[in-house]
């Protein structure tokens, strides 16, 4: 297990000698955190925590252990992959084959839960010009769901039963050719360099006023005000624009065992951790970081993970070639 103290990870003393692994960013009521687990076989020394994510605080940390299955979290608890099993170090899924097919056979992105009664709400996010998305997330989860995806901007669309949400959402893409999905890459590459506040929130409304005319609209679907939400200050984008504006940047394309990762926090944003360091700008996911067991780095530590160059507004992540000692 690995926690913020003195202005950097450290490491800390568990029972038994069981590794913390990382299973990734959290978004809370209070914040961004990092979730860590310990693995256990039917409950025995198994145990979940979190880690604030501090703007302003030193990151520096050392992967080391071996990159292992996060099992299934579902109801509320983990449960451990009955495996142990070993998971590729490349990639952001933290899970073996057989965990995701379990993931998946109670999920509402697979239309495996039509018989879930609780209320779903269907919202518009917007990531940068032009990149709009419609989803769906359960109304409990309250906005939870956009800032994990790192929507710069969201407003509800309606709100109602599971399949009547899933039908709005079908009905955008269909009739208004609405993506349901932004990849990370091109999230990442413009979330730098974005217009105004003034016109996310112009072209979220021109997107939910041309909804509001669509015939075929599900009948026990509640129709949602265009109320846009910004997550500017929730990330940290100002700083962050700052920095990009005179720094170059780059991002984490894998960790290897014994890959170093430092650099001051900057912002989070969805999954994504943004550091700033001696080299410019650096962005880590943190989908990455799960599975693996993480430690302190020497105070002096400077980042040694493969990274490459981003450029902002290009494809950023998809191809590319890895730098050496940019940073």
């Amino acid at each position: 297990m690995i926690a913020w103290g003195a202005d950097r990870l450290r490491e800390v003393v568990v029972s038994g000698g069981a590794q913390w692994r990382c299973t990734g960013s959290l978004w809370r009521p209070e914040g961004p955190v990092l979730g860590w687990y310990r693995p256990g076989r039917h409950g025995a020394g198994a145990g979940e925590r979190t880690s604030p994510l501090t703007a302003g605080r030193s990151l520096a940390f050392v992967a080391d252990g071996g990159r292992g299955c996060t099992g299934v979290w579902r109801g509320g608890r983990r449960t451990p992959c009955p495996a142990d099993a070993a998971i590729p170090v490349r990639g952001t899924r933290a899970q073996c084959a057989d965990c995701a097919r379990l993931d998946r056979s109670r999920s509402v992105a697979a239309d495996t839960r039509a018989d879930d009664p609780q209320p779903y709400r269907v919202y518009l996010a917007w990531f940068g010009p032009g990149l709009l998305k419609v989803g769906i997330t359960a109304e409990a989860r309250g906005s939870a769901r956009l800032l994990e995806q790192g929507a710069v901007a969201f407003t509800w669309l309606g709100r109602g039963p599971l399949m009547a949400a899933r039908r709005a959402e079908e009905l955008l893409g269909s009739a208004l050719t609405v993506r349901d999905r932004v990849p990370y890459a091109r999230k990442r590459a413009v979330r730098t360099a974005l217009p105004p506040v003034a016109d996310r929130r112009a072209e979220l409304a021109a997107l939910h006023a041309r909804v509001a005319g669509l015939p075929g609209w599900p009948e026990s679907l509640e129709r949602c005000p265009c109320e846009p939400v910004d997550h500017t200050a929730a990330f940290g984008l100002e700083r962050l624009a700052e920095r990009a504006a005179a720094e170059p940047s780059a991002e984490v394309t894998e960790l290897r065992e014994g890959a170093v990762v430092a650099g001051e926090l900057l912002g989070v944003a969805g999954p994504d951790l943004h550091l700033g360091t001696d080299g410019g700008l650096l962005v880590i996911d943190t989908r990455l970081m799960a599975g693996w067991p993480l430690r302190a780095a020497e105070p002096a530590a400077v980042t040694s993970a493969p990274v490459r160059r981003l450029a902002a507004g290009a494809g950023g992540g998809e191809g590319g070639a890895v730098q050496d000692g940019l940073f």
